[in-house]
């Protein structure tokens, strides 16, 4: 039982490190960029071969600019449901009724 423990916070602590380092760098590996988007290495291997998501190859490896990565996870908000009231708000006021 305390050998369970002991290697399960040796692996938490592995993790911690690892979540540590990706803070700090600004390129990343392809498993690197798996911890910082919660994406498959599956689904980011489609994603960099339908260029659908900005990365690097250098000597057959994937790299990632961490900010390239943040602009691409952001560029399409959600509309929230008070901007969409709004819209809908302007489009009736400003609208011509027939």
């Amino acid at each position: 039982m305390e050998e369970i423990t002991l290697k399960s916070l040796s692996d938490k602590l592995d993790s911690i490190q690892r979540i540590t380092l990706i803070g700090a760098k600004t390129v990343l590996d392809l498993e690197e960029t798996c911890l910082f988007t919660g994406l498959s290495k599956g689904h980011l291997y489609r994603l960099t071969s339908g260029r659908q998501i900005p990365f690097f190859r250098k000597n057959r490896k994937l790299y990632f600019k961490k900010t390239d990565l943040e602009n691409w996870m952001t560029e399409t908000p959600c509309a929230s449901l008070k901007d969409i009231n709004s819209q809908a708000a302007t489009y009736c006021s400003t609208r011509q009724m027939r």
